[in-house]
């Protein structure tokens, strides 16, 4: 198991991010394009009528302050009904999607991922020394996390979380760890274990929070990580980072590696969501969106100008923040909203804002980037 002593998946800017920022003067989104119009998925069964509550699983995509507490916990998770502050340095270098959600639908958010998280540390576990510790996992922690809080009253009698089973969306975001460096990409998983193991935890999860009473469930699939500035191919690929300081040198096998593992695993949530959902009715009562993030931020890629709006020339194969390989010197683009990409492996917060926006329409049951089940 190899040991991630560096900044990984967004722990370089979310030990900074604690202190609540003041939202006195939060404002409504944002003007862009709103990308290629067409048509919802005909015959949703989705039929969530009132949006109260989100609450979300995953990595540094999705985090806002969650592995900065263990961080300066030295290890310790957070305590039952810890609030979690919002972050506006999380790893897209500001909000996350999940908090403009929260602003643009005017709805609760519980977030429980974790900066560096995998599906779970029985498979693709990696080491970090700030908490001595492999990163906290769905499986391992996210989970139980959310079923402790949604048990956990108050002392005044107040239940914690407001999550009535119509009310509530469950979204999971994950992949972009286990499939990356140190681990399936580099062929560092568990033995005996492989891409439908990882796809057999994502659904277990989903699972465990249908057992508890969810009934809303929102699957991102995974994000064009071939395009990001960690994996992609020449000329637009980088060597040695922050995040992977002994990248090999072969960009080309590492990118043609990362288009296979995204593609496997994309087609596997098409097809087993209608399986388990419709065929095999494992949730009964449930619905299910998987939302393809992916295909929506590869239309960003191919259509820059319908979905970025900085001042700056529209840039999707670089990205805005540089640091040397140990995340130190870092040097900021100062339009970062004419990126697609934050830093590396991160989206930039205008790519988030897209996301946000595309994921109230996937709530609404009315969007094209999405196919419902149940």
């Amino acid at each position: 198991m190899k040991s991630v002593a560096v900044a990984l998946a967004g722990a370089v800017t979310v030990a900074n991010a604690l202190a609540t920022p003041d939202l006195s003067e939060r404002h409504g989104p944002p003007s862009y394009h709103h990308g290629r119009p067409g048509k919802p998925s005909s015959g949703s069964g989705w039929d969530l009528e009132t949006f109260t509550s989100l609450v979300i699983f995953g990595d540094s995509y999705s985090d806002d302050s969650r592995l900065g507490y263990f961080i300066n916990s030295g290890g310790d998770p957070p305590p039952v009904g810890w609030v979690e502050p919002v972050a506006n340095k999380s790893a897209d270098g500001g909000y996350i999607w999940g908090e403009y959600v929260s602003r643009y639908a005017g709805v609760n958010k519980y977030n429980y991922a974790v900066s560096g998280a995998v599906c779970s540390n029985d498979i693709t576990p990696r080491y970090f020394s700030a908490i001595d510790a492999p990163f906290p996992a769905l499986a391992q922690y996210e989970i139980p996390a959310y079923i402790a809080d949604s048990k956990y009253v108050e002392k005044n009698g107040t239940k914690f979380m407001i999550d009535p089973p119509d009310e509530t969306v469950y979204a999971f975001w994950d992949g972009t760890n286990d499939l990356g460096y140190y681990a399936f990409i580099q062929d560092e998983q568990v033995e005996g274990t492989d891409l439908t193991t990882y796809v057999d935890c994502m659904y277990r999860q989903m699972e465990r929070v249908y057992n508890n009473g969810g009934r809303y469930f929102v699957l991102f699939n995974i994000a064009p990580l071939d395009l990001a500035p960690i994996y992609a191919a020449p000329p637009n690929d980088i060597g040695a980072n922050q995040y992977w300081p002994d990248k090999p040198k072969n960009h080309t096998l590492l990118n043609g590696r990362m288009i296979e593992e995204v593609a496997t695993v994309n087609a596997i949530f098409d097809y087993r969501t209608p399986f388990a959902v419709e065929l095999k009715n494992r949730y009964p009562g449930a619905k299910f969106a998987v939302y393809d993030v992916h295909g929506l931020m590869l239309d960003i890629y191919n259509n820059p100008s319908d979905y970025l709006n900085g001042t700056a020339p529209l840039n999707v194969d670089g990205y805005v923040n540089h640091c040397n390989t140990t995340g130190g010197d870092c040097v900021a683009n100062d339009s970062p909203d004419s990126f697609l990409w934050y830093d590396e492996l991160h989206p930039s917060e205008q790519t988030e804002r897209v996301i946000a926006m595309n994921f109230i329409d996937v709530v609404k049951g009315a969007s094209k980037w999405a196919t419902y089940w149940g």
